[in-house]
């Protein structure tokens, strides 16, 4: 005799029917400490460390230089296209006259910059899906801090799921952002290594 469970088959037949909204819903209230993203339907929760707080802080303290504090956001999700996507980037900065979408969210169009701190458990999204992701969404700006390796990436010139520019160097090499839409140096001689 075969037993059904009507509920397992019901659940496993709208599993295409996730939305962003539903999945994020089901992680409520994330526990203290954590980062949750979603990357391709897939979610992360990885816990915040102090070397990987230290480099944002560092770098949203060197964007104030051209850009106000609403304008510069940090662990905050936006849906980005894609398949599922709803990352809480490191580190955003948006355009003048951006302004939040119909659900109060900021809208990925609007970013002009990205930094993302490389974490053990997610480095593979930060290196692969996601920078795909950031190029398909247009982001001019790509910038990945690795304190693994002590090295920063920058990408720039987004074309398709790619970034025709990229350049490696380490860290106390400052990253040149003067001719993109940032328009500053980030200084990198103080980004902490693990």
């Amino acid at each position: 005799m075969t037993v059904v469970d009507t509920d397992r088959i019901e659940m496993a037949d709208s599993s295409d029917e996730r939305t962003l909204d539903m999945m994020f819903e089901w992680l409520e209230p994330t526990p203290e400490g954590f980062k949750v993203e979603i990357v391709e339907g897939i979610i992360y929760m990885s816990p915040q460390r102090g070397t990987h707080w230290q480099i944002i802080f560092d770098i949203i303290e060197q964007l104030r230089a051209g850009y106000p504090r609403k304008r510069l956001m940090s662990d905050v999700r936006i849906d980005f296209p894609g398949r599922l996507n709803g990352f809480a980037s490191d580190v955003v900065a948006l355009a003048e006259g951006s302004g939040p979408d119909a659900k109060g969210r900021c809208r990925y169009q609007d970013i002009e910059f990205v930094a993302e701190v490389i974490s053990k458990e997610t480095a593979a999204n930060d290196y692969g899906s996601k920078k795909a992701t950031y190029a398909t969404a247009g982001v001019p700006v790509y910038v990945i801090a690795d304190p693994y390796t002590g090295t920063w990436h920058l990408h720039t010139l987004p074309k398709d799921d790619e970034y025709r520019s990229v350049l490696s160097l380490d860290f106390g090499t400052p990253i040149d952002l003067t001719d993109t839409p940032v328009g500053i140096t980030l200084r990198t001689d103080e980004f902490p290594h693990d």
